[in-house]
């Protein structure tokens, strides 16, 4: 029997790659999407079709407590006990600090800290002894960035709940893990304008972004590696040693 990852956020950008990595290691997949059903079926009828592994998809905004019960019922009804889940959906809020408002910081909580969490929680029993928890963090919980301050904040929150579980998961034999990307070349990026683009290759030691293919094999190392428990991996390519 083929083994099983959910991926939240996986039709898109880094999770898109993850999804495809995974698969080509011959993992069946459950991927959540927001909103866009149109690019989420294109993104499993490419993975079905180039892998050949078993996908589905299905709706999960993280921002509503009713999508903890939707993934967790869709769990129950069709039998499937993950041997990983990658927690990958993340939203971000780009208002500047003066006027960013308590809903909107309370917002990007519930979606990047307590959903994860909570979801988590209702499913822990269905990951077997041997299972991997891996968790999306971001460089900028490591470097601050004046980007965003709610999304760095629940980045740097979501490398703690890395460690922290361990105590909770590692005696049912289950590892968690997080990877903290850099500046990695999704559609997101790809809309940078080219001197802010500039700037950030200027920073990085190997003067390029991440190619999403590249840090999807580290997702894929830390599902697969046995000893790599509570770690979470930099991959930002020498970013600020420059």
């Amino acid at each position: 029997m083929a083994k099983q990852v959910l991926i939240t956020g996986g039709t898109k950008g880094i999770g898109k790659a993850v999804a495809s990595c995974l698969a080509g290691a011959g993992y069946d997949l459950l991927l959540t999407y927001g909103s866009d059903h149109a690019a989420a079926e294109a993104t499993a009828g490419e993975i079905r079709r180039v892998h050949g592994v078993s996908v589905s998809v299905l709706q999960a905004d993280i921002a509503d407590v009713r999508s903890i019960d939707a993934i967790d019922g869709y769990l129950a009804e069709h039998m499937m006990m993950p041997d990983a889940v990658v927690f990958n959906a993340g939203l971000t809020c780009r208002e500047p600090f003066e006027r960013m408002t308590l809903a909107e910081w309370e917002r990007i909580f519930f979606a990047n800290v307590h959903f994860p969490v909570f979801l988590l929680q209702r499913m822990a029993g269905r990951i077997g002894a041997g299972g991997s928890v891996v968790f999306t963090g971001s460089l900028m919980g490591i470097e601050p960035h004046a980007t965003s301050l709610a999304y760095g904040v629940t980045k740097a929150a979501v490398h703690a709940l890395t460690k922290n579980l361990v105590k909770f998961l590692s005696p049912r034999g289950i590892r968690v893990n997080a990877v903290a990307p850099g500046f990695v070349d999704t559609e997101w990026q790809k809309d940078k304008p080219v001197e802010i683009r500039r700037n950030i290759e200027g920073k990085v030691a190997l003067g390029r972004f991440c190619r999403p293919d590249e840090v999807a094999e580290v997702y894929k190392m830390l599902i697969e590696n046995t000893y790599f428990e509570g770690e979470v991996i930099v991959v930002s390519g020498g970013y600020a040693y420059k």
